[in-house]
């Protein structure tokens, strides 16, 4: 999986898209708040209370969506120090994918390169897909593989 997302974001231009920006808000840790509020000259509790909402479980995430940080250019105003969620979008290159594996087919939808990465996989994949539906057959190769 690792080598499918280095391949697909060697041409790949975020800026040119953006979509995480401006239709998700993500997660941020307490170490993400520090670092935010910190860059912006804020006590943690005004930055939180300024640009942050809890969730369910306590979790925070930005207010508004899109992100109040993304630039006209599509850049991100606190790119240095922005959440470590939003450092490693899409998650497609984690070692253990398959921990992720719904919110990778989620993001499918959000960001292009995702999607880019899944249909490479599938071609990957030891299945042949029926352009005409139905069941896939298994495709074994000789050796084992």
């Amino acid at each position: 999986m690792v080598e499918l997302h280095d391949k697909e974001f060697a041409k790949t231009d975020c800026l040119k898209c953006a979509n995480c920006c401006k239709t998700t808000a993500p997660w941020l840790t307490d170490h993400d708040v520090a670092r935010i509020a910190k860059h912006l000259k804020l006590k943690e509790q005004k930055f939180i209370e300024e640009y942050l909402e809890v969730g369910e479980d306590n979790e925070f995430s930005f207010k508004l969506v899109p992100c109040v940080f993304l630039m006209p250019d599509n850049e991100c105003g606190i790119y240095n120090v922005r959440p470590k969620a939003c450092r490693e979008y899409p998650h497609t290159n984690r070692r253990k994918f398959q921990q992720i594996e719904t919110i990778t087919i989620e993001n499918t939808a959000i960001c292009p390169a995702t999607y880019n990465i899944m249909e490479a996989l599938k071609a990957n994949l030891p299945i042949q897909y029926s352009e005409k539906g139905g069941k896939p057959r298994e495709k074994f190769r000789r050796g084992g593989g």
